[in-house]
């Protein structure tokens, strides 16, 4: 079986998690699900990163000691994994100890093949990105992100960034899909082209980190800390362990690109200098602002997810966050948005699909599942489109483009609405034309099922529930030919139930 290893980033815990930080978890899990449905060994990691200056002072402001303080905020993020229904094999924190000996291992290889060295930092420092800046970076006296610098003098310990320039421009040439989408790559490609320099990885002025081996006056930099949790969650230094040695490299980084540059750089040089394979892929998507205003808490209006999935329902929210623009793109959020894209994609279209068909066949065949007759050029055709969209489907949801994958589920969706209307059902049954009904309902029912599988990486609820009423276990769950082409999965002496209203209507006023 091939193995598939599939990461959040782990999530800052100065704050409690918003809309953005769903997203890219519920990104990640609609991956991990997909793969796992397709006949993979998924491992899917999420967490939190847990020391860094932004925290420590965080914590001192709540007056609040600073362990209870992660503690507290990390279980918000472990919350809302169980909200989400995310399927992660793993929940890693840094300030455990397994992870602080994986991060002290690591800086210990890189001291090791001497590319640290000790010296003394004066630059520009972001507290809120927990980042450096060369001065020809700042717009306006502030960093490229918006945050505030504070200039900054210590001795630190830096890594030898700039003799990687080479091989990691010879790595991006080499590996043009290393970094999606396209445009994130270029900003990577140019950033490195106009020369790096050594890197601080080390600080002073404050405590809140994992101490520096044999010089503990100094603590890691939060991100090279932060990074080598996608290591220490496989057990690493234990290289030669099982988990290791099966899951290593990742196949997927998804992050925001607002962290791209730590993933797409230093950590790919990181890996490169302690002599580690890289991740295959690292997947950088676009920030949510909410009613076209940049989401923040001074405004107001920082979308907490847990309050749209008591309103709206889980697999709405999920639906809509990967439906509502490309995979990569910026987005905003708005309930006008959301409630126009439940209503049109999930009430009006799949909603009445599953609720027409399962009502014909409850009525006219009391619940058991109808037998072909002789089929026609329309069954043909409805069948060969169905898989033709299925085929893209898979193709789009391998390469993360989910809305696109999404799409095509709707189109199929809306294939079979199309055909019932051409075959007026209804009236074969008014006209006791029994047998074509059967066939209608029972290549309609089909096409359900395989909508139910298509869909189950998005809306798992859902899924899981048109299962039910088809008398069939999660464990059928598959995506392979006999899953997906194939229009006589269903048993005839099975006897469905009917499935409760998936997706009401939502009649709130639009503004």
């Amino acid at each position: 079986m091939d193995k598939i290893y599939i990461t959040t980033p782990i999530y800052y815990v100065n704050d409690k998690p918003h809309v953005g930080h769903a997203y890219t978890s519920i990104a990640c899990d609609a991956l991990a699900r997909f793969y796992r449905i397709a006949g993979y060994d998924v491992f899917f990691l999420t967490g939190t990163d847990e020391h860094g200056l932004k925290i420590q002072q965080s914590a001192e402001k709540k007056d609040i000691n600073i362990q209870t303080f992660v503690d507290d905020v990390s279980r918000n993020f472990q919350n809302l994994s169980q909200s989400l229904m995310l399927t992660n094999d793993y929940f890693i924190r840094t300030t455990s100890e397994q992870h602080k000996n994986s991060a002290s291992f690591f800086w210990e290889t890189l001291v090791e093949k001497d590319q640290i060295y000790l010296d003394k930092y004066a630059g520009w420092y972001s507290v809120r990105d927990e980042a450096y800046y060369q001065e020809e970076e700042l717009v306006n006296g502030k960093a490229p992100t918006g945050s505030e610098v504070e200039w900054v003098e210590e001795p630190s310990y830096f890594f030898r960034l700039s003799e990687w320039e080479k091989p990691l421009l010879d790595f991006y040439k080499k590996n043009p899909d290393f970094i999606k989408p396209k445009s994130r790559y270029n900003e990577v490609l140019r950033f490195v082209e106009s020369g790096l320099r050594d890197l601080s990885v080390s600080r002073t002025g404050f405590k809140w980190g994992i101490p520096v081996p044999e010089n503990n006056n100094h603590v890691m930099y939060v991100w090279l800390d932060a990074l080598v949790n996608y290591l220490s969650a496989l057990g690493y230094p234990d290289t030669a362990g099982d988990k290791f040695k099966r899951f290593w490299p990742a196949d997927f980084h998804i992050v925001g690109k607002d962290i791209l540059r730590f993933h797409g750089v230093y950590w790919p040089a990181f890996l490169m200098a302690a002599d580690i394979p890289l991740p295959k892929q690292l997947v950088a998507h676009g920030w949510w602002t909410v009613e076209k205003e940049k989401m923040s808490k001074s405004l107001g209006n920082v979308v907490d997810p847990n309050e749209v999935i008591d309103e709206f329902g889980l697999d709405q929210f999920r639906y809509f966050l990967l439906r509502e623009v490309p995979f990569g793109n910026d987005g905003d959020f708005s309930r006008d948005s959301l409630i126009l894209r439940i209503n049109s994609d999930l009430a009006n279209n799949f909603g009445n699909l599953i609720n027409r068909v399962f009502s014909m066949i409850l009525k006219n065949f009391e619940g058991k599942v109808p037998k072909y007759s002789n089929l026609t050029k329309s069954e043909d055709a409805l069948t060969g489109k169905i898989e033709i969209l299925t085929s893209q489907y898979k193709n789009h949801m391998t390469s993360t483009d989910f809305s696109k994958a999404i799409s095509k589920v709707i189109e199929i969706v809306s294939l079979v609405n199309k055909y019932i209307d051409s075959q007026e059902p209804w009236a074969l049954a008014k006209n006791g034309e029994t047998d074509r009904l059967s066939t209608v309902l029972r290549i309609s029912l089909e096409s359900i099922r395989i909508l139910s599988f298509l869909i189950y990486p998005i809306c798992p609820l859902s899924s899981l529930k048109i299962l039910q009423s088809l008398g069939l276990d999660e464990k059928i769950l598959a995506l392979d030919s006999d899953a997906l082409a194939n229009f006589s999965f269903l048993k005839e002496d099975l006897i469905i139930t009917k499935v409760d209203l998936l997706f009401p209507k939502i009649d709130k006023k639009i503004s």
